[in-house]
């Protein structure tokens, strides 16, 4: 598995800020990211890519690690991410909302936090980014972060000079020794005897509450 360093190539000129791409209901490593570099460069003009957090996050649920997937138009693929299109065709939005309240309805602070998220899967959504904006959005309230953003206005394969290029870098496919930005710290969960690290920032928020940001914090790679 390819590591990546955080250590800035001197061409890089030290990056002060961040270039990602947009998730779904992101995991602790992409807000780890966020945190760590306070401004960030939300990459609009990509083209989407399967298999990714980009339409996806993984919760943890009474018997296993789900993944929810927010299905996609076929024959869209090829479009700016910002045109791809959410397949509503699909009832996503009552899984998904079924699959968190009974993964998370025991949390200790999902009767909280739950009215910030339930609209969101009442609402029909035509682009998967707006939908991932709007969710990335809600947490950073919910955690009480400040972050800038802003988005891109064109793709560029390189990243200019300032930005750290974390795009395609953060993915399911990682693991724990290869997390570009987070160290997991472990906390109560709602199942399980085993901690299970870098699942969707949704699973922090509902069973730590107002501690999730110093749960992020802790994590925090040098």
């Amino acid at each position: 598995m390819e590591k990546y360093q955080l250590t800035p190539n001197p061409a890089e000129s030290h990056p002060t800020r961040l270039l990602i791409e947009l998730h779904y209901l992101p995991c602790l490593d992409y807000l780890s990211g966020m945190m760590q570099f306070g401004d960030v460069r939300l990459e609009a003009h990509e083209h989407y890519q399967k298999q990714s957090y980009r339409n996806r996050c993984y919760v943890l649920t009474a018997n296993k690690v789900d993944v929810l997937t927010v299905p996609v138009q076929k024959g869209t693929h090829h479009l700016p991410i910002r045109d791809l299109r959410i397949d509503n065709g699909q009832h996503w939005q009552l899984h998904h909302w079924r699959c968190l309240q009974a993964a998370y309805g025991k949390a200790p602070f999902f009767e909280y936090y739950a009215p910030d998220f339930e609209w969101v899967y009442r609402k029909n959504w035509t682009y998967l980014f707006d939908l991932n904006y709007e969710l990335l959005t809600i947490c950073l309230k919910l955690m009480q972060v400040r972050i800038a953003l802003d988005l891109t206005d064109w793709y560029d394969k390189t990243a200019p000079i300032g930005l750290f290029d974390a795009r395609s870098k953060v993915n399911p496919r990682n693991g724990s020794e290869s997390y570009v930005f987070h160290q997991p710290v472990a906390y109560s969960q709602n199942f399980g005897q085993k901690f299970v690290p870098n699942l969707s920032v949704i699973d922090l928020l509902f069973c730590q509450g107002p501690a999730a940001t110093d749960v992020l914090k802790a994590g925090l790679r040098e």
